[in-house]
């Protein structure tokens, strides 16, 4: 009660931050006088003098940016023909503060953006700007680069599909970069998978401005990022587990209500937690149909996963709703855009499972080879700052996961929208006959209509429909969505009828004309609730921008998924209870509060399946953070190799005695030398005089080991320059690092899988893997230095003249071969979702140089190193 007093009185916390912008935006706009009056050229040196005293130091980005915001707002006018609105103002400094700035659909949160991205890119770090999808990355980089450029800003753009890295680099060099989420993750991996520190191409992570910021942030964020490589494991196990999965009934659970009651069929479905729950009836049926005694026994464990996952395939995964088929591939849909996720694959075997289900060729599984998540990867800019029209139902998860704080901007008109209450029918065909009848309706009179649907199979179904009406229409879902923006561009003029699968962010404005206008603007129809709020917000905010009319208007049935999975009952009660008859609907305020109370329960549940992937992932992001560290240390060429060689020889050292059974404390005539030299002798080749080293103690013989191991490794390597013993051990350092860590990261997938089973033991099963990932750490970091002090003592030079170099040049094609030959996949929390963004083996060759010795691409029949590869004078035996 005292807080709704306070908040009439002085305003929420929100209202008191726009009141603070509004201020400055009266200094910003005092400027605008001033600035029109002066030439392109005068305008241009203003902005670099700013630009000059910032990089100098003199000045801080705060001190001017009431000027560069009125500079900025200027050169938009003159050359996109666009000047920023008061609000759009308020937008900019939003996200110069590294907050949210949520904005309706229409307000021009791309041109919002310059502002912000103009006054970071004065500093030399660059400025990395995030979009959903290539499309609005080429075309936000291309509209707002000539911006960018009149002011002496370079813009650069990230595009999947080319793997040039000059490219890259050279768009990442840029003042600002554009490119999608998963373009900049994928980017930020294989840079840590490079052999050489000048292949990088990503530099620094200061500032970073996301559009779309729930969809990426959120909604994204349950897919990891993960580079991955092929398991070669059998694909039989496939095939088996889908055809008993087909022998299996599917039953119901147990009836809480009934005594002693248990649940009917082989297996029960959990569609709320997205699981299967084998009955005893089924396990017997299955252990007999496999011919083994024990499905859940340590032997059989694949067997059990590859049929929970068949399982799955068939009772989770609908055709046409979570994946399509198209050329002989599966090809998954995202749930929240409804677009097709190019190369992405499900993990844990789902994917291969929906492969054997669907009759198309099994593609094998792969294992991961480096991973981050969308959380830890943008947490690592200075500044992070986002832009949306819907974020306050996920204010608390921005607050909490990456401490970013929510500002509802006003809008520039006033919202003259009308948002009606839902209509609720009994059945999914009495609510369709409805929609199509009010879609005739409007269109009659020539109102535009966007339908929303909430699957591809939803889509067709109303496209039947209405192809029966004789209503000329467009659809735009997964199968078609390269011509998304060309479909929504046309989507208000009259007489236009849409339908759109998950009508999220398209990017792309619908504009009506005045004819519209005065039928009422566009008229937007949903046929379904989403497990999002946001996502019916954001097709909500399709119609009624920049103060155009519009009205809005969900239609749901009992038989909706989120209704019937979450909260039909309560409302079926009072439809009852009210005698609803067929083909009548209900509209109360209180039904659509029910359904929010259902989306709210979703939400949760995603919230939390986000935030465990996040527990577990901040462990891991710790051991990444610090052989990150590690890898470009040895990237560095002021890295003293030497001294880490030699401190790691005498970890080796220590290691070989301990093998030998000599420890700190025996007895040193009791020290077996022979044992000892043997020993030397199998795991590196080398010749030891046992006779060196009687009479020494413990401390003395480590000493002398480890000076004799360096002995002769110094000797070996004496042929070739400091410079080259310096690179041939930077390469194999980051082969034996490369390695172990793959094999960690294959081991922490394994304990991933399986610490879920300490919760039944009453422990918990995130602090037991902190304990044991910990242990594992300690083992690859002591590996790490023994397994490379091995290696270089195995290492042979050859007599030839260029023996270093095509050792060199050997081990780094191997290296560098093993490093572009991936998958690059993402992980779900809730449908173990692991998106396989494969990068083809043409786009692989083309990222990866050719071999010194091998003839040029270029055609002129001369080795690689003689023409294209051909690089400046070298020193000692590369000269």
């Amino acid at each position: 009660m005292i807080a709704t007093i306070a908040r009439k009185i002085f305003g929420t916390k929100n209202d008191r931050e726009v009141k603070k912008y509004k201020r400055r935006v009266q200094e910003i706009n005092a400027l605008e006088s001033t600035l029109i009056n002066l030439s392109d050229d005068e305008l241009k040196a203003k902005f670099e003098a700013i630009k000059q005293e910032v990089r100098n130091g003199e000045k801080t980005t705060d001190e001017v940016l009431n000027e560069v915001f009125a500079i900025t707002r200027e050169a938009s006018r003159r050359v996109l023909n666009m000047r920023h609105f008061d609000v759009q103002l308020i937008g900019g400094m939003v996200l110069n503060d590294g907050r949210i700035a949520e904005m309706k659909t229409g307000e021009g949160k791309t041109l919002v953006a310059t502002l912000a991205v103009v006054l970071n890119a004065i500093k030399k770090d660059g400025v990395h700007v995030v979009t959903v999808n290539d499309y609005l990355a080429k075309r936000d980089a291309e509209q707002m680069g000539k911006l960018y450029e009149f002011l002496g800003l370079s813009t650069g753009v990230i595009l999947g599909g080319v793997y040039d890295d000059e490219l890259r680099k050279a768009a990442y060099e840029c003042d600002i970069t554009y490119g999608t989420n998963s373009e900049f993750g994928f980017d930020y991996l294989r840079d840590n998978m490079k052999f050489n520190i000048n292949d990088k191409v990503q530099r620094a992570h200061s500032f970073v401005i996301v559009d779309e910021v729930d969809s990426i942030l959120i909604d994204e964020a349950r897919t990891p990022l993960i580079i991955s490589g092929p398991t070669n494991k059998t694909l039989e196990g496939y095939i088996k587990a889908d055809e008993v999965a087909k022998n299996l009934k599917r039953g119901e659970p147990a009836d809480p209500t009934v005594p002693n009651s248990k649940p009917s069929g082989d297996f029960v479905v959990d569609e709320k937690n997205r699981s299967i729950i084998m009955t005893e009836e089924g396990i017997n049926k299955a252990e007999k149909l496999f011919g083994v005694e024990n499905l859940y026994s340590l032997e059989n464990a694949i067997l059990s996963h590859h049929l929970n996952q068949a399982l799955k395939a068939h009772n989770l995964f609908e055709k046409d709703v979570h994946y399509i088929v198209r050329d002989g591939e599966v090809m998954i849909v995202d749930e929240f855009t409804g677009r097709i996720s190019e190369g992405r694959r499900f993990s844990e075997g789902l994917h291969q499972a929906l492969e054997a289900k669907e009759g198309v060729k099994i593609q094998e599984e792969s294992q991961t080879l480096a991973d981050t998540t969308y959380q830890n990867y943008f947490r690592m800019y200075g500044k992070l700052a986002g832009m949306t029209g819907t974020a306050q139902t996920e204010a608390t998860e921005f607050s909490q996961i990456y401490n970013l704080e929510v500002i509802s901007i006003p809008t520039n008109l006033p919202v003259a929208r009308v948002d009606e209450n839902d209509l609720i029918y009994k059945t999914e065909r009495e609510k369709f006959k409805a929609v199509v009848a009010e879609i005739k309706a409007a269109n009659q009179k020539g109102q535009p209509v966007l339908v929303g649907t909430a699957s591809i199979e939803k889509s067709e179904l109303l496209h039947e429909l209405l192809k029966k009406e004789r209503i000329a229409h467009s659809v735009l879902n997964a199968k078609n969505h390269e011509k998304e923006a060309q479909i929504i561009s046309q989507a208000g003029v009259k007489g236009a009828v849409t339908i759109a699968t998950n009508m999220a962010g398209r990017g792309v404005d619908i504009k009506i004309d005045d004819e519209i206008k005065k039928l009422g603007g566009l008229y937007v129809i949903g046929t379904e609730r989403h497990e999002s709020r946001r996502i019916d917000n954001q097709l909500r905010g399709r119609s009624g921008r920049q103060g155009d009319p519009g009205k809005s208007r969900f239609y749901l049935s009992l038989e909706d998924n989120l209704l019937r999975i979450f909260g039909s009952e309560r409302i079926k009660v009072i439809m009852d209870r009210l005698g609803i008859a067929e083909d009548e609907s209900i509209e109360s305020r209180m039904v659509t509060r029910a359904v929010e109370g259902a989306q709210k329960k979703v939400e949760s549940l995603h919230f939390e399946a986000r935030k465990h992937l996040l527990e577990y992932d901040d462990v891991a992001n710790e051991q990444r953070k610090t052989i990150y560290k590690y890898r470009n240390e040895l990237l560095d060429p002021n890295t003293d190799m030497n001294a880490r060689v030699r401190a790691n020889q005498q970890e080796y050292a220590a290691q070989l005695l301990e093998k030998a059974g000599i420890i700190a404390g025996g007895l040193k005539d009791e020290f077996d030398l022979e044992n000892l030299a043997n020993i030397i002798k199998s795991e590196i080749g080398e010749d030891i005089e046992a006779d060196k080293f009687k009479g020494l103690e413990y401390d003395e013989l480590l000493n002398a080991l480890s000076d004799e191991l360096i002995k002769n490794y110094e000797q070996k390597l004496s042929l070739i320059s400091p410079d080259d013993k310096s690179r041939i051990e930077k390469v194999l350092y980051l082969q034996v690092l490369d390695g172990a860590w793959r094999e960690h990261l294959y081991q922490m997938d394994i304990l991933k899988t399986g610490i879920g089973l300490r919760g039944y033991n009453q422990k918990d099963p995130l602090t037991e893997y902190k304990k044991e990932s910990y242990n594992l750490f300690l083992e690859l970091a002591s590996r790490l230095k023994t397994e490379s002090s091995k290696m270089l003592h195995l290492l042979q030079l050859r007599p030839q003249d260029e023996s270093a170099s095509q050792v060199l040049e050997e081990m780094s094609e191997k290296s560098e071969s093993e490093a572009t030959s991936f998958s690059a996949s993402d992980e779900n929390g809730e449908f173990k979702k692991a998106i396989h963004h494969s990068v083809p083996s043409n786009a692989a060759n083309s990222a990866k140089k050719p071999a010194r010795n091998a003839p040029c691409p270029c055609g002129s029949g001369k080795k690689y190193k003689d023409c294209h590869g051909k690089s400046g004078p070298k020193k000692g035996i590369f000269a």
